[in-house]
């Protein structure tokens, strides 16, 4: 998406026109400050902020929402146009063109859309919205965070917001239920929580849903893993082994599930199950499941573990789970056992050795009275790899560890590294500067993937070191 067209689209400010050789001549994503300048934007003065109130008010008592809302979204936005244009014509405040067409937009946007996250929404390059209260607004964007110049009115104008965002998807938020995670109509996920947990007023956090579906070959090309790490991937995801993507916030675990799932069968038939819908599955044989909270009385809550189990009466032939946090790994890990190799899961965890402790503390979750060396034995015979992700300081990311779980030695669980992604310093810019390399070990599961037809090139496993930028 060019210059011109991402700025038209940014929906909350209408702008000036662009003069011909800034578009043409542009190809990064401009950042906030610089769209202000160069477009003459402005953030509302006082005056036209109570104006802009106060000619919201009139809408309401001017029309039916209860119509607006049964009508294509276009044909909604041109009635609301139409009549706010009435209404500032009818005004004696003095408007220039550009403040009425954002006066205008910023209330459109009110009524039907997230108000002035509308603007945001439209950005691809934006990966997370952070909105601390009403009056800051942070974006991610390449990993890094940055203030934008974007306000609500007031709390009650953001605790409006988040109140459509979840009563969209059947939740609701509200001092006996202060938190909440949904999603909105494009997949994105959504968490809020407001007061009295949160302090300075309600917070809302969007972790946006990237329309881009990464594949291992675009990761590749980020320099998140190496060519020769992708192929191994790739050739691990057709023969069925299990998999454990582990890493913190952010760091690409979501991203790199779908990107190996797509090398999955097209024969398969694959269950997802996630507290909020999110993965991007490329397949034709996909059965999304969904956790609910309580209700208003305490009943109804349907929980990760609960899906898992019902997810085995379902035939899956693979069963990926977005985030394992509590006690269904248990079931997870016996799905794995009894017949649905090839599934997939992502875990919070700093390295591969903490994730197999925390499985073990996931395990004793599930209420189960289990020896330590039976959780172990349990562990090592499910999960067959552990990948580990990290996002570093300037916003890159990278899988640091792909680790092979070969089974039991005595009362602990042997692993050994396969590729590993060593640091050796931050350069000038604030980039940060490392290799990939294979550790010359063989997994013992190459054998394996023979048998099933899959062709690996062993000189992967003893390949020299990969420079960022090689």
């Amino acid at each position: 998406m060019g210059l011109k067209s991402r700025i038209q689209n940014l929906g909350l400010y209408h702008a000036v026109p662009i003069q011909e050789e800034v578009v043409k001549t542009t190809q990064q994503p401009v950042k906030f400050e610089e769209v202000r300048s160069t477009l003459q934007l402005k953030i509302l003065s006082d005056v036209e902020l109570d104006f802009k109130q106060s000619l919201h008010a009139k809408l309401l008592d001017t029309l039916d929402l209860s119509l607006i809302s049964s009508i294509e979204e276009k044909e909604a936005r041109k009635q609301i146009q139409l009549v706010l244009q009435g209404l500032i014509d009818a005004q004696s405040l003095p408007l220039n063109t550009l403040t009425r067409l954002q006066i205008i937009k910023e209330i459109e946007d009110d009524v039907l859309g997230l108000g002035p996250l509308e603007a945001l929404l439209y950005d691809p390059t934006i990966s997370d919205i952070l909105v601390n209260g009403f009056n800051k607004v942070y974006v991610e964007r390449f990993g890094k965070l940055e203030l934008t110049p974007i306000r609500f009115n007031d709390n009650n104008h953001l605790k409006k917001i988040i109140d459509r965002i979840v009563t969209g998807v059947g939740r609701r938020i509200d001092e006996s239920s202060p938190m909440v995670d949904a999603r909105l109509k494009d997949g994105s996920r959504v968490n809020a929580i407001i007061p009295p947990l949160a302090i300075d007023g309600p917070s809302l956090s969007i972790r946006r849903f990237m329309t881009d579906k990464m594949t291992l070959d675009d990761l590749v090309a980020k320099d998140e893993l190496t060519d020769y790490m992708a192929e191994f991937l790739k050739g691990v995801a057709r023969s069925k082994l299990n998999i454990l993507i582990s890493g913190g916030t952010g760091s690409g675990k979501t991203t790199l599930l779908n990107a190996i799932s797509n090398y999955i069968p097209n024969s398969e038939r694959i269950i997802t199950l996630e507290d909020s819908a999110e993965l991007q599955l490329q397949l034709p044989h996909v059965l999304r499941l969904e956790t609910r909270p309580a209700n208003i009385e305490g009943k109804g809550e349907i929980t990760l573990r609960d899906l898992v189990r019902n997810a085995l009466r379902m035939r899956p032939d693979r069963i990926i789970v977005g985030e394992v946090r509590s006690g269904e790994a248990f079931d997870m890990l016996q799905a794995m056992n009894t017949g649905h190799e090839g599934s997939l899961a992502t875990i919070h965890g700093n390295n591969p050795r903490d994730v197999l402790f925390r499985l073990e503390y996931m395990i004793s979750m599930a209420g189960l009275d289990m020896p330590v060396k039976a959780m172990r034995a349990q562990i090592a015979s499910a999960i067959h790899l552990v990948i580990q992700l990290s996002r570093l300081e300037d916003g890159s990311r990278r899988i640091v560890s792909i680790q092979e779980i070969e089974g039991m030695e005595g009362d602990i669980i042997s692993t050994s590294e396969i590729f590993k992604y060593t640091r050796i310093g931050v350069n000038e810019a604030g980039v940060v500067l490392g290799h990939y390399s294979a550790t010359g070990l063989v997994p013992k599961h190459v054998s394996d993937m023979k048998k099933r037809g899959i062709k690996i090139d062993m000189s992967i496993f003893n390949h020299p070191h990969h420079q960022q930028g090689d």
